[in-house]
This record gives C-alpha cells, structure tokens and sequence, in this order.
C-alpha cells in the first residue's frame, strides 16, 4: 500500500472527468443548506423544547458560520406523536413552538441576513387528528371523506386480519383497524409509519388540489422553498400486494423489485405539478426531495428539471469509510444527476440517521444501527471525530450542494446513553425498544459550557438530557479556537465561496487505493482534494499551497483518516 501512496508527490497521475460544471446561476445548485431541529435549537420561553423565537434569536450564528439557507423540521400543530412529522394542520404552528406571527418573523429576520427559508412539508401521510381523518372516522365505507385516505376491508373470515403483510417502518404492522359509528369492527387504514400517521390516498384529485394551496400558502408567505418528507411514498402500487422484502431501498441489491409502497412512477405525476406552483413565484423556490431511492440514475428521476430542484444523496451517507465505496458513490451520483442536468446534493447527517461523528466511530461496513444504546458496542469517539471531520472536508469540496445538520459544526457525538425512560421515537416504542431509535442525533444543541442546558434555555431541564460531554463542545467553547471543530466548518464555507467550489467541475485522480483524490476547478482555481485512508501517511506535494486541513499542523504529508484540500 505504501507503494501507490508516494504516488502523491508526482504530478503523474491519471485524471478522470466525473462532473462538468452546469452553472445556471440558481441559489439552490451550490448552496450550502443548515438543518433546525426546531425542538433542539433553542428554547426562548424556558419550557424545555425549542421553538421559534429561539431560531430567530440564533440566526446571526448561521449567518456567521458562512451557510446559504436554513431548512426548518415541521413546527406545525401536530400531536407530537411523531415530533412533529405527525401534522394536524398544514397552515399553522404549534404552540409548543410559536405562533403565526413567529413565523414570519422568523422568515423577515432571515431575509434580512441573506438566509434563505425551506419548511418541511409532510405529504404521505397526516395526523390521526387532522380534521379529514376524523371526518373519515366519522363517515361510512366507502364515503368521499374515506377516499382522502387509504382504507380497505380486512381479510380473514370476518375482515379480522389486515388487507396485506406490509409492515411499518417504525416496527409491528402497517394496518390498524378501526371501530365505526355503530361500535363495530370495521375498516383498516393504512399507516407506514405510527398509526398515528395515517397515509393519504394521493390518487384523490382533492389530495393534490389540497396540497398545491398549501404550498401556495407558504409560498405567499416568503419562505424559499420545501424539504419533501417520504417524497418516494405518496403512490402505492395498484392492487397494494403483498411484500416481504426490506422496507428501507438502499438495502435492496440490484435484481430486486421495487417495493409497491415506494418510488412508484406516479409520484413525478405529482412533484410536476407541484414544480409548477413554484414556477409561478418569483425568486427561484426550490424543493428538495427526501427519496431513499436506489440505484442512481432511478434516484435522478427526482431532480429533471421539471420537478425537484435537488435530492438528497443518501447513497453518499451510507457509503462505508473506504475509498472505493465513496469513489463509486460519488462516481454514480454524478453520472447520474449530469444526464438530467441537476446538481448533486451532499450530506452526512441528519434528524434521522445516527450523527457522522459516532456513524464513522463504529467498524467500518458495519450495518447503519437505528440509534445506539448504552449496551451497544459504543463507537470510537476520537476516531468517528476524525474521521467526520475529514468527510466533512471532503463533501464540501465537492461541486453541488451541501446540507449539515445542527450541531455537525460542533462535532457533536449521538447521545448513545440516553435511558429508555426519556426516548420518544415512536421507533423505540413499537419495537419494544429492539431499536433504539433517533432521539440520539436529537438532544438538544450546547450554545453555553456553564449555562443552565449548555444556553438552550434558562430552564435545567430540556425535553431530552444533552450528555455531559456537549459541555466541552459548546459553541463558546469553540468560538475562536484554533483547530476547533467549529472553526473547521467555518473556514471550509470561506473558502468554498471564495472559489466557488460548488459551481466547479470535477476530476477524479488516482493516487492509490488507499487514497480519495480530486481536482475541482472553478473558473481560474482548481482546488485538490486528498483523504487518506490508508495506514501509512501521504507525502504532499511542495509546489501547492494547503488551503485548508480536516486536522491541524499538517503541512508535508496527510496521516491516516485526515483530508486536506490545496491550492
């Protein structure tokens, strides 16, 4: 191995074309996204949870750590069954987290620093309180308020069992039965996710018409687009057959079907009509797709240009910390994503997975765990770090755009030693806590070491505990501090905007199998990047200037788990 890594003193080495630039002047093609957590962020009222006059409060923070755009988790009134992904009504807020008025405030507050605004939406399904489920529960079989749903009689003799095998995301069954007016057995509704999060029937014209005026209605309002929940989930497959297969797709190997509740043909049906409606404002409002779709060029689908304006990568999330498996990730994606003219959008963490800087602490190609527990095997804390800093350095190198997730900046850690007692993730429930769930990559943000709740609130009891770790990596403690974490992100947004590395094109360079290379070149500038993953270090080049390092001090030869890029 340390044959092909003195490769990289030489200038011979072979260059591969994998991205030419696609630059179409539009916000959303490189810029770099900062995903709230609304209920973590920060809590101004003193009750433990997040809410929105807290964002507003923090935004100056954003603004100086050099991001383009916020993308706000639903703060909706919603029961709270699912943290908010369970909405009861798309057109208002949660008091738990605001009003209205909060709202807009926090848009105007926003525009002022140059932030761009994406909310949540929630299509595949509503809240079991929503008004249209409760009118459904209320109304006969077969009635026009059912049709907004998806109910079907049961099998069995006497309709006892559910209408197939399929099965919830969050563990037991995708069907629950309900009582009717007169007090008897009845119907089945369908639930992919917590029965109380009914799936919509997006086959009923009312459906779509419903969810156009609702995005008309926060489009009127000044935000700047959508994050789509589930944006492969809205149609289900006529018929709905039964499946036994994985529920989540980036499980599935090549030969497999499709699941039919997921990625079905007709959802692009719908997301072009929903690009129209965006079309029709000015600005340039984008939406973004959260499609767990494989393989790449299925997954590009989403982002032609007459429907999403990005896509999460999640094939770039999953990817094992080896450089052949990123290499062919980010090779994919490419190839996919420049067929159809869109720009390919990163990202490493977010309210969903484990965080990057644990993910990345765990034996590489380990299975991805659905949260981790205090009696799982822990992962490698300076490791994960290491190396989350170094794909950090890496994805933002990377043309396109880029989301992070609150708290990355920091480093933070997923909270693995959270007691069951405090979990909330429907997951954990439903599964007689087999999975631990996400509320690990949810606690709440550190702003403050000696303030009550690390400065998330003036309250010593935020709705779940921060470990006692997040003390030493709250922002005051990082703010100016040389090799921080914090600084870290904060120089490689500077530098990615100086040159415009989301705009460039890319060239892949060998310089061993141990070793992750390429040349982005943004009009004058091409900026290299290396990751060494290999055990023996990589010497560097003299004739090129280090712009910047995943760890401090380097400057001849880039050690194991470390990225750098130069100039």
């Amino acid at each position: 191995m340390q044959d092909t890594n003195t490769s990289a003193t030489t200038e011979a080495t072979t260059e591969v074309q994998l991205h030419g630039a696609h630059p179409g002047g539009e916000w959303w093609r490189s810029a770099v996204i900062y995903q709230i957590y609304p209920r973590s962020w920060a809590d101004a009222d003193g009750n433990g949870v997040g809410d929105l006059p807290g964002i507003t409060s923090r935004l100056p923070y954003l603004k100086a750590l050099g991001v383009d755009a916020v993308w706000l988790s639903p703060f909706y009134p919603s029961p709270q069954a699912d943290a908010g992904y369970d909405v009861s009504d798309y057109r208002g807020v949660e008091p738990l987290f605001g009003r209205l008025a909060d709202a807009d405030a926090l848009i105007e507050k926003s525009h002022e620093l140059g932030l761009r605004v994406l909310v949540d939406l929630v299509p595949n399904h509503t809240s079991d309180e929503h008004a249209w489920f409760q009118s459904a529960l209320r109304a006969a079989p077969g009635s026009a308020e059912r049709e907004r749903y998806i109910f079907r009689d049961g099998s069995g003799a006497h309709g006892e069992l559910p209408p197939n095998n399929w099965e919830s995301v969050f563990g037991g069954a995708a069907w629950t039965r309900v009582t009717e007016p007169d007090g008897t057995p009845g119907q089945w509704y369908l639930h992919l996710f917590d029965s109380k999060q009914p799936d919509l029937n997006w086959q009923n014209p009312q459906v779509r018409s419903e969810f156009e005026d609702i995005l008309r209605f926060w489009l009127d309002r000044g935000v700047d687009g959508f994050r789509v929940d589930v944006a492969h989930g809205l149609i289900k497959a006529d018929g709905l057959p039964d499946w036994s297969g994985p529920l989540n797709m980036l499980e599935l190997s090549g030969d497999q079907t499709r699941p039919p509740m997921w990625d079905q043909d007709g959802v692009h049906e719908v997301y072009r009509a929903w690009h129209k409606v965006l079309a029709s404002y000015p600005g340039e409002r984008a939406m973004v797709a959260e499609a767990w779709v494989q393989p790449a060029d299925r997954a590009a689908l989403y982002v032609r240009d007459d429907e999403f304006q990005q896509a999460f990568n999640f094939e770039f999330l999953q990817a094992p910390w080896r450089a052949r498996d990123l290499a062919d990730a980010i090779g994919r994606s490419y190839l996919a994503n420049d067929a159809v003219g869109a720009p390919t959008t990163w990202v490493l963490s977010n309210h969903d997975v484990v965080r990057h800087a644990s993910r990345l602490g765990l034996p590489v190609g380990q299975p991805r765990p659905n949260g981790i527990g205090a009696d799982d095997p822990q992962p490698d804390a300076e490791l994960g770090l290491r190396r989350a800093r170094a794909a950090t350095t890496l994805m933002l190198a990377l043309p396109g755009g880029a989301y992070l997730y609150q708290g990355e900046e920091l480093g933070l850690p997923e909270a693995t030693t959270l007691p069951d007692e405090v979990r909330q993730d429907p997951t954990f429930h439903r599964t007689a806590g087999r999975e631990k769930g996400r509320d690990g990559c949810r606690v709440p943000m550190p702003w403050e070491k000696d303030a009550a709740s690390y400065g998330f609130g003036n309250g010593d009891r935020p709705w779940l505990p921060q470990p006692e770790a997040y003390g030493e990596l709250a922002v005051d403690q990082q703010d100016g501090a040389p090799g921080s974490t914090l600084e870290l992100y904060r120089r490689l947004l500077r530098v990615r905007r100086e040159l415009d590395l989301g705009e460039g094109s890319l060239a892949a360079v060998d310089l061993g199998e141990d070793v992750l290379a390429y040349d982005v070149t943004s009009g004058a500038s091409t900026v290299r990047v290396i990751v060494n993953f290999g055990a023996t270090p990589v010497p560097l080049p003299a004739d090129r200037a280090v712009l910047v390092t995943s760890e401090p001090g380097i400057t001849a030869e880039l050690p194991t788990d470390t990225a750098v890029w130069l100039g």
